[in-house]
């Protein structure tokens, strides 16, 4: 147990000791605090909003008089300003105390009848709720205190009473018993309630208090078996609270994977539940001076759930949704887990992300509607949550002297960087890389792409499909990879899907570039807000096409009035044409005006003709110039995207622009076009596009490259429009040449459904049919560059490479090898792996070139006819690799036991790496799915290796000694003799 001094003490290498119990202004600068400062003195106004002058309180609807939280710590630190909260500190704290006193005694633990006792979710209030109350203990009536405590310790004694049952007042919620659950929808959050619901009364107990030891020993129970995953807590012997990590844990919550599901989907904001509650928890013992649960710093899993987290994140803090969105941008939710990661736990790669979000919460307090800390996913009920929490980040800044101070951006991601497939009932592929995020969502009902270049959290809105269209039913096949630079070089991902709208294929690439290759029209969603603070967000989008730059204009497209002008054209006929409707309704317009260049309406009582009308809505009110009626498609014409309206204006005239007014069934992208005869018509205007060409820069953030599309890629100020192409490259940033990407020759070679890329010197081969590439001969069009396999130099001076792809599937692989030189025709480079290959030279001619591997090189000079072999001496593993255990997830999982080393360095074929055992030392690796493992091999350092002993499972909890070939997911080595100074396991291998 730790004090909550020697709590902080013990993170001194990353932050510092505790300061002072009562928050105060810190002397060491700690910006991120004096932001959560600003934000609750600004976020008061909505909190003023709620109050009820005629219950002299603040409201009870949504638990909105929990604001008091916020309002306890403003009231308790130093620095209150009047102008930003929009009240005076004296009001403030009467109507705080106030609200207080009436909702202490209407909490049913206190003898009151209105709120309270209820676990989901009233106990999360009344944490909040005892928090602010102890906060401004001296301010506080006998009787008001009293009932504090009775709700603090009620709640307590409740949630302990309950066993592992479920709550009759709490409905369906229930962490069902201490099984859990993690298929669809997670227990981690339930678990962690009944924890919290514990915690003010286990903190706030007298010293010797005879329910506490019950209490403390349930509060640990639900904590630690929160994050339970039995393969590995039954592998960790490591001691929390006094007791075995597989002595506590005995629930399962989390995919072995590392990842949860809620809702039926993968939704990070519900993985971070981990820490929301340990944050709350772990405010009460703070704030009372008692020891800190070691299962609120020391949580089974804890490290694995945070790397999955960081896997997907941005670079706003937040993590990706990468499914179900229904928490999409919810800021003011994601602070509390990254400050009690940051600030309790003491990891700076936790103080970046908490950075991050803190820099974005202002300018998003203030768009609208204003004053909210929780908005466009969030409704209104979730301010009190986000106050609270808020409130409950600052705390943990200022109880420390020292704030954890954040690594780089650029050293989280690169930490961060690496690729998982999580498997297919979770449905999800992902790839974090130094300059982006991509993912492939396979799951039915929410099948998508997703791309964030830069990590932008407020560029491509992830809740809509990257390039692939609209998915609603399962795929018919699919296939997905996941390759990692420890198994095979390369981090990056490969993704391939037979779906009812045709064959579509996404790889990932450790640059951040994405190749995609699908059906029909590609879009990229963009988000155009104007929020200032936030980078990118200014109101528009400008694009970079062949042509130059432009940026389209706002507010057409969205309904409402558009207002559109154009350079000056004889014209006699106008007319709208449709593309796309924003509702099933097709498209109806109260006015079709055009105008000359005396700027008037030129179409007000024209002949109108349209391609059909609805027989109560007729063609001629859009020019009537009557604002209440309007003109409408036929009803049977409602699904026709290229419906028209046109206006004979009667002569030829010189037209400068139109304004359409729409009914709610309006166009998001439409044509502008002018005649002279009526028969052959000119483009005026692409409504809000603007035409760019085979390739496109976005924003000065990302650009994309179609090759063989069937036309220019449009864009308008939220959408990037891709005709239907052979491929398409999404590279980041705007390091990449976008013109000389679109006019490289790509490779070329086997059937017509295979699709080949070599963007950033990656080769990428996405097989869209359910034949099996077997031996393709393909034609790369640079000869500096060896792939896996063997190349041909051609008497062009190409190379012709031979490859195999799986049906239906695709592939990723990386560069082994450069040449520098001139190759003579027919000379053959057969690369094995990273580390080796030949070369043979033709019967007529030497070969005399420079190969180089990561930092070594070499002179080859091979005699015609003659064969070389050559080994790249460079360090690093060999890949890919062979051995099944390598690079996979290994147990003991967080937190390690006493004296033991990381298990993972002994599969991450790494000779400079090793685990070291400790006492009674067993590892377990986790081959991911059963495998036929035949032979275990184990390489030590020097010395007498220790006596080891092999056992092998099927499901993670029952083992048995290797004997001969099985069939086993779960390999272990059990090293019970193992004794300070013996020698440590380099590898772990298995065949």
């Amino acid at each position: 147990m730790m004090t909550r001094r020697t709590l902080f003490a013990a993170f001194a290498a990353a932050g510092g000791a505790l300061a002072l119990p009562r928050p105060s202004a810190a002397a060491v600068t700690d910006p991120v605090a004096d932001e959560y400062h600003r934000l609750l003195l600004v976020h008061t106004r909505w909190v003023q909003q709620q109050w009820d002058p005629a219950t002299g309180a603040y409201r009870a609807a949504d638990f909105r008089f929990a604001a008091v939280l916020g309002n306890a710590v403003l009231l308790t630190s130093d620095g209150y300003d009047a102008d930003l909260a929009g009240v005076d500190a004296a009001t403030l704290r009467t109507r705080t105390l106030a609200t207080i006193t009436r909702f202490a005694a209407t909490n049913k633990l206190a003898g009151g009848a209105d709120w309270g006792q209820r676990l989901f979710w009233d106990s999360t209030f009344e944490l909040y709720f005892v928090l602010a109350a102890r906060l401004l203990w001296a301010d506080l009536d006998a009787t008001t205190r009293a009932n504090v405590d009775k709700i603090a310790r009620g709640q307590a004694a409740y949630a302990y009473g309950l066993g592992t049952g479920n709550d009759p007042l709490s409905g369906s919620w229930t962490p069902n018993g201490s099984t859990g659950g993690y298929v669809g929808d997670t227990k981690l959050e339930e678990m962690g309630v009944y924890a919290q619901a514990i915690a003010p009364g286990l903190a706030w107990a007298p010293t010797g208090d005879a329910d506490a030891a019950r209490w403390q020993e349930r509060f640990v129970f639900w904590a630690a078996n929160s994050s339970g995953l039995p393969a590995a807590d039954r592998a960790n012997p490591a001691v929390v609270d006094g007791r075995a990590v597989s002595a506590w844990n005995v629930a399962r919550n989390l995919h072995d994977t590392f990842i949860v599901e809620n809702h039926n989907s993968a939704n990070p904001h519900y993985q971070a539940e981990l820490w929301r509650t340990a944050g709350r928890a772990a405010a009460h013992f703070l704030a009372a001076g008692r020891p800190l649960p070691q299962v609120l710093t020391r949580q089974p899993n804890g490290r694995e759930l945070w790397a999955t987290l960081r896997l997907l994140a941005s670079d706003a803090g937040e993590p990706v949704m990468p499914m179900v969105a229904d928490r999409y941008h919810l800021y003011g939710r994601d602070v509390l887990p990254l400050a009690f990661l940051a600030q309790v736990q003491g990891d700076p790669h936790a103080a970046r992300a908490e950075a991050d979000l803190a820099a974005r919460l202002m300018p998003y307090l203030q768009y609208a509607p204003q004053y909210r800390l929780t908005k466009f996913s969030g409704e209104e009920k979730y301010e009190p949550e986000a106050r609270a929490e808020l409130a409950i980040a600052y705390l943990f800044h200022r109880w420390r002297s020292t704030p954890v101070q954040p690594v780089t951006s650029a050293e989280f991601f690169a930490a961060a960087a690496g690729t998982r497939d999580f498997g297919p009932a979770v449905g999800l592929t992902a790839h974090q890389s130094a300059t982006g995020f991509a993912a492939a969502v396979t799951k039915p009902g929410q099948v998508k792409f997703l791309w964030q270049p830069g990590h932008d959290n407020w560029l491509i809105d992830t809740r809509a499909p990257a390039f692939l269209p609209a998915q609603t039913a399962a795929p018919l096949r699919q296939s997905t990879v996941a390759y990692t630079t420890a198994r095979d070089g390369v981090d990056s991902t490969a993704t391939v899907l037979q779906t009812a709208a045709g064959w579509a294929g996404y790889a990932t690439l450790p640059t951040g570039t994405v190749v995609y290759t699908g059906p029909g029209t590609a879009t990229l969603t963009l988000f155009n807000l104007s929020m200032p603070g936030v980078p990118g967000l200014d109101g528009s989008r400008t694009f970079t096409g062949p042509s130059g730059s432009v940026t389209p204009q706002t507010g057409v497209g969205d309904g409402g009035t558009d207002r559109l002008t154009f350079a000056a054209r004889t014209a006699r006929h106008v007319r709208f044409l449709g593309r796309a409707a924003a509702t099933q309704y097709g498209y109806s317009l109260f006015a079709f005006e055009a105008f000359g260049t005396a700027g008037t309406d030129l179409a007000r009582g024209r002949t109108v003709t349209v391609s059909s009308a609805d027989p109560a809505y007729p063609a001629a009110n859009a020019v009537d110039g009557n604002a209440g009626t309007r003109w409408a498609v036929a009803r049977e014409e409602r699904g026709r995207a290229d419906s028209w309206l046109a206006v004979d204006l009667g002569s030829n005239v010189q037209l400068t622009g139109v304004t359409l007014t729409w009914e709610a069934a309006y166009a998001t992208s439409y044509l502008v076009q002018t005649s002279t005869d009526g028969v052959t018509w000119s483009t005026a205007v692409t409504a809000p596009d603007a035409t760019l060409g085979a390739w496109a820069g976005i924003d000065g953030r990302a650009g994309v490259v179609a090759h063989g599309a069937a036309g220019p890629i449009t864009a308008s100020p939220t959408l990037v429009s891709i005709p239907a192409a052979t491929l398409v490259e999404g590279y980041t940033g705007t390091g990449t040449d976008l013109a000389a990407a679109a006019a490289r020759r790509l490779p070329t070679g086997g059937p017509s459904t295979l699709r080949l890329s070599d963007a950033d010197g990656y080769l990428t081969l996405l097989n869209l049919s359910t034949t099996a590439v077997d031996n393709a001969v393909l034609t790369l069009t640079r000869a500096d560059r060896l792939y896996r396999g063997l190349s041909v130099v051609r008497a062009d001076g190409r190379l012709d490479l031979t490859a195999s792809v799986p049906a239906a599937g695709g592939a990723v692989r990386p560069t082994r090898f450069t040449v520098t030189g001139t190759a003579p025709a027919g000379t053959r480079f057969n690369v094995a792996d990273s580390h080796h290959l030949t070369v043979t030279a033709p019967a007529g001619a030497a070969v005399d070139v420079r190969l180089a591997a990561g930092g070594w090189s070499t002179q080859a000079q091979v005699p015609a006819g003659a064969t070389r072999s050559y080994t790249a001496t460079f360090g690093g593993p060999v890949t890919p690799a062979t051995d099944l255990a390598r690079g996979r997830t290994t147990f003991p999982t967080s937190p390690l036991p006493a004296g033991m080393g990381e298990p993972s360095r002994a599969v991450d074929g790494d000779p400079a790496t090793s685990w070291r055992p400790g006492p009674n030392g067993r590892m377990v690796v986790d081959l991911g799915t059963a495998r036929t493992v035949t032979a275990v091999s184990l390489a030590w350092t020097t010395g007498t290796a220790p006596a080891a002993r092999i056992e092998t499972s099927t499901d993670g909890v029952t083992y048995a000694t290797l004997g001969g070939s099985v069939s086993a997911r779960y390999v272990a080595v059990a090293v019970p003799a193992w004794r300070t100074g013996d020698p440590d396991l380099v590898h772990l291998s298995v065949t």
